[in-house]
């Protein structure tokens, strides 16, 4: 079990009431609900702005989602290295790039509970596409994906459809994208399209 600074039932409780009460003066609404598995992929679209973060965090809070996220191993060297796994943080040998889909998916096998959020555009820019790790992860280690979503044009976040990996790679991006189609990013011009990014 991975223990973060944020997974006792007080500081839950904390975190919860502050992310509602930001929700609430901003004018905000959830939407949806987490399904009831013990792992799974939560892929957040789109990606447009560095106010997505913000958004995300209260809005995962609100859900009462414990905080997990994946970074270069690096940056849990010492001083911080303990700091970044109390936050939810865990390492990925980023050298080897065609092992960290791999890597990860061996992540979920060593945890019987684990919730992993990824931006699949991987940066706000507007870009060809999406990125194909969060499929082939959730692929890989037979866990389904949430769809979620903050929709600035309704000033509504949360969880939307749950997808399971069949396999047919293209035909669940359709699936995803007609989600996604009606979902608005604080900038929609920089929205990328929901097609898997041609490999350069």
């Amino acid at each position: 079990m991975r223990h973060t600074v944020f997974n006792t039932p007080v500081l839950k409780h904390i975190m919860l009431g502050i992310s509602l009460f930001f929700i609430k003066i901003l004018g905000w609404k959830k939407a949806g609900r987490l399904p009831d598995e013990k792992k799974f992929v939560v892929i957040v679209a789109p990606h447009t702005s560095n106010w997505d973060v913000f958004y995300g965090a209260i809005l995962a809070f609100a859900f009462r989602l414990d905080p997990c996220f994946i970074a270069k191993k690096e940056l849990f060297r010492m001083p911080f290295g303990p700091l970044m796994k109390l936050l939810g943080g865990m390492p990925v040998n980023r050298d080897s790039k065609s092992h960290t889909v791999e890597q990860i998916t061996n992540l979920f096998h060593k945890n019987e509970n684990l919730i992993l959020g990824i931006a699949p555009e991987g940066t706000r820019h507007k870009t060809t596409g999406w990125k194909s790790g969060f499929y082939h992860i959730a692929a890989g280690a037979h866990v389904p994906i949430v769809l979620a979503f903050i929709d600035y044009s309704t000033k509504t976040g949360g969880a939307g459809p749950l997808i399971y990996p069949s396999g047919d790679l293209e035909r669940d991006m359709q699936k995803i994208g007609a989600f996604y189609s009606n979902v608005k990013g604080k900038y929609p011009d920089k929205a990328s399209p929901v097609v898997i990014r041609p490999k350069s």
